[in-house]
């Protein structure tokens, strides 16, 4: 394969960094099925243990969104001074001990601290350790190396669902959970051993790069360069910073409230569980083939142009699932399936475009709990269209009104204000930076 061709591959990043990719689509996998899709399973079995209300143990999913925005900080300054590697490891191990807690426990607060726990640090080890290491190894092939990653999102509603439906209906809740709990620490440990931080220590490039391009077309630090760190307030004053988190934010909120209420909602329109069970293995296999076309997209169009169809696709998706017809929920399975498929793209090629790959760390540390504290919103959300009107029909009409308002966010976006890489690659003058 010739330089050109290899710079502007699809697949061609070495066998160190499709390592990488692997390793980050397995914590998304993990991530999705303990925290969002497999919650149609593990939630309704909670509640039918203690003889709970269902809205109400659901309702636990956004305390512990709010609450893993403490764990998000906290991982967030760990990944800063430990590097990705250590850090997704103490996440996943850390997930897969509470996830087997959460099985077996017997009350409301036992649920809503272990679910708090695994939320924060499964999430954490996909999102902030995960997105560190996709920005540091790809910083312009990001689009369609989250592509790739978030497959793990849609292979987890393909797999990872109808696997914790038979595990518990066979084994019960405590017991069922045990099989991925030990699973993703098994990953962690295999993290540990096999990840690196960045290509540099396995004595490569971004993006697979050779050195000639490397050398005269990204930008390299210095020891003057020190001296311009952003700092948290910095971020929190930056105009771009906020539209990056609240519209990749807004995404992932959707997405999450009709994933984890996919089941559900697919019952309430008259399909047995095996049926909807079914229906949503289907939706996901669709969500692969979206995450690779959006991640396509991202890579020759851009980020925020991409973010734009994917915002309108997701409004009419949407649209024709309310309109709860037999012709136009199969649309709209079809429709949401592409989208799902995409969503999670966004979180970290967006970030990644605007703020480039240096310190990627510390922005990633601030963004994602913004990123993170939206998503939960999901989870009120869809308890309370539950508990007013019986049905989520209610919640994907305000999910369509969220999508309209972020589209006019995305379109104020400066895709990459502050992306050094891309300033020399382009032979823009360097960024310069908040003061």
């Amino acid at each position: 394969m010739s330089k050109g061709n290899k710079e502007k591959s699809l697949v061609g990043f070495g066998k160190e960094g499709w390592g990488i990719i692997l390793y980050c689509a397995a914590m998304f996998w993990f991530y999705v099925g303990m925290v969002n899709d497999g919650s149609n399973i593990t939630a309704p079995a909670f509640a039918a243990k203690t003889g709970l209300d269902y809205s109400v143990v659901l309702s636990m999913g956004t305390i512990a969104g709010i609450v893993g925005f403490l764990f998000f900080i906290l991982f967030g300054q760990i990944n800063i001074r430990i590097g990705s590697r250590k850090t997704s490891t103490i996440c996943l191990i850390t997930a897969g001990i509470f996830y087997m807690i959460l099985g077996a426990s017997t009350s409301l607060i036992q649920y809503a601290i272990s679910l708090c726990v695994i939320t924060g640090s499964v999430m954490s080890g996909g999102y902030i350790a995960g997105g560190t290491l996709v920005a540091k190894w790809f910083p312009k092939k990001k689009g369609i190396v989250m592509g790739y990653t978030t497959m793990g999102h849609n292979l987890a509603s393909a797999f990872y669902v109808p696997m914790i439906a038979f595990l518990v209906n066979t084994l019960g809740l405590q017991m069922g959970v045990m099989v991925p709990g030990i699973l993703v620490m098994l990953l962690g440990v295999i993290g540990l051993i096999m990840i690196r931080n960045t290509p540099e220590e396995k004595n490569m490039y971004p993006d697979n790069v050779t050195k000639e391009i490397y050398d005269t077309e990204y930008f390299k630090s210095d020891e003057q360069e020190k001296s311009k760190l952003w700092s948290t307030k910095k971020l929190l004053m930056e105009r771009e910073f906020w539209l990056t988190s609240i519209t990749t934010g807004i995404y992932q909120l959707v997405t999450v409230g009709v994933m984890t209420q996919l089941v559900v909602r697919n019952m309430q329109l008259g399909f047995t569980q095996v049926q909807a069970i079914s229906l949503m293995t289907f939706l996901a296999a669709i969500g692969v083939v979206g995450s690779w076309i959006f991640g396509v997209l991202d890579t020759k169009f851009g980020t925020k142009p991409t973010m734009l169809v994917f915002g309108i696709w997701y409004m009419i998706a949407l649209f024709f699932n309310v309109l709860e017809t037999t012709t136009t929920i199969y649309i709209s399975v079809f429709m949401i399936g592409m989208a799902i498929g995409g969503s999670a793209n966004f979180t970290t090629s967006l970030p990644t475009a605007v703020f480039g790959r240096h310190e990627f760390e510390k922005v990633n540390s601030v963004i994602f709990p913004v990123q993170g504290i939206i998503t939960s919103m999901n989870f009120l959300l869809s308890g309370i269209s539950i508990a007013l009107t019986g049905s989520l029909r209610g919640v994907y009409i305000v999910f369509i009104g969220i999508l309209v308002v972020n589209v006019l966010l995305i379109s104020l976006i400066d895709e990459h204000k502050f992306n050094k890489d891309f300033k020399i690659s382009e032979n823009l003058q360097e960024p310069s930076f908040a003061e």
